[in-house]
């Protein structure tokens, strides 16, 4: 990752020029969460936040769950357990940010703004005070059975360009060519680069989507596929239960959403700060069919100026990874050289050489260059590093 993780108490010196990245789910969620709730200071707050979850896990699984038991024992995540995860996701992050408050001074509701991956939107809206915990981890609870359902034959795979940037339209209207096949539904459910997005599929879509692409796609055009299970949000699969309808249904009658955040949100789902005091549940009805457009996310948070991102949640993944990809391409095509030596057309010259994508990019948006100088601070190694004994 860019950046280093600080070892001094100088962060509420930054908040102000700062972002909150949240993480969503993956395959690990635990992270170092074990060690915060044995930590003698940081521990009563997350076993406190681990309990108020697991209240509302409970009562949606209508069967006894206990967080804190589960982090103690450092059990790994399944599908088995997908809904105990996104519970304690959420828990932690906001446990982390209350840690944060009372033992440093340094308040959400500072910094400049915030944003989240898939479930870490989730977090910062709750963060930003436009709904409580239980409103919306209700709903997520409720209808994750179904979504592990769908979760038995997906599969995601990792579309990139080593050369030019991806033709978007043609990726979306091979998806479609493909799901008219009548075998399953493929659907981007990420852009987390102009040359890289993550397709999810049903049962054989994405080797479908594989075996014709270069019909449409250059060859420097690859596709990975992982080997792990995954429930298919942010694309049209879950629609097969619906999921969004059903959703949107819970939502309008929770608690809350009619107060705008208290700080700017970058929504993946919008691509920018379009959060007012009574558009949230439009925008997380779309949240659960439309892809995470991460990338747009990105360049926004580059383009206000942030200088510090602090990444929320027990070991963070997307986000850190999508930045340091942006960092290291950037820095790779300078070569070396000092920024403010070089001018646009220089810079240029030497993208079109090595990475074609970031040519226009980089030439028609001078933000980008700021990506190697952006700070990057792991919240929980940060809070454990600090002495306050």
């Amino acid at each position: 990752m860019p950046g280093n993780t600080s070892q001094d108490n100088s962060l509420p010196k930054r908040i102000g020029t700062a972002a909150f990245a949240f993480r969503g789910y993956n395959v690990t969620n635990l992270g170092r969460t074990p060690e915060l709730l044995a930590h003698p200071a940081y521990g009563p707050i997350v076993e406190r936040s681990l309990n108020d979850a697991s209240e509302i896990c409970s009562s949606a699984a209508r069967r006894r769950v206990n967080l804190v038991r589960r982090v103690t024992r450092r059990a790994p995540s399944t599908m088995k357990t997908y809904a105990q995860d996104l519970a304690m996701i959420v828990s932690v992050e906001l446990a982390q940010l209350q840690l944060l408050a009372e033992f440093f001074e340094v308040s959400f509701d500072d910094a400049q703004l915030a944003f989240g991956y898939s479930l870490g939107e989730i977090s910062a809206l709750i963060a930003a005070g436009v709904f409580e915990m239980e409103a919306l981890l209700t709903p997520l609870l409720t209808l994750s059975k179904d979504s592990v359902k769908l979760a038995a034959d997906v599969r995601i795979g990792v579309l990139f360009s080593r050369g030019p940037a991806l033709d978007v339209d043609a990726v979306q209207r091979l998806c479609l060519q493909v799901t008219n096949q009548g075998h399953g539904v493929v659907a981007i459910s990420t852009f987390l680069s102009p040359n890289t997005v993550l397709l999810m599929g049903q049962g054989n879509t994405v080797d479908l989507f594989k075996d014709t692409m270069h019909e449409v796609l250059p060859e420097l055009a690859h596709l990975r596929k992982n080997r792990h299970s995954w429930p298919p949000l942010h694309t049209p699969i879950v629609r097969q239960r619906n999921i969004p309808n059903r959703a949107g249904v819970m939502l309008d009658t929770a608690p809350g959403g009619f107060k705008a955040p208290s700080i700017p949100i970058l929504s993946c789902v919008t691509g920018d700060a379009g959060y007012n005091d009574f558009n949230s549940r439009e925008i997380l009805y779309r949240w659960m069919d439309h892809p995470q457009r991460v990338w747009d996310v990105v360049d926004q948070t580059l383009a206000d100026g942030v200088e510090t991102i602090i990444h929320v949640g027990p070991e963070p993944n997307i986000i850190p990874a999508t930045f340091t990809r942006l960092s290291n391409n950037v820095a790779a095509q300078l070569s070396g050289r000092s920024l403010t030596s070089l001018g646009l057309r220089a810079v240029s010259r030497l993208v079109q050489r090595r990475r074609p994508w970031l040519t226009n990019l980089i030439s028609s948006d001078a933000t980008l260059f700021r990506a190697p100088f952006v700070e990057h601070i792991q919240l929980e190694d940060w809070l454990l590093e600090q002495d306050i004994t």
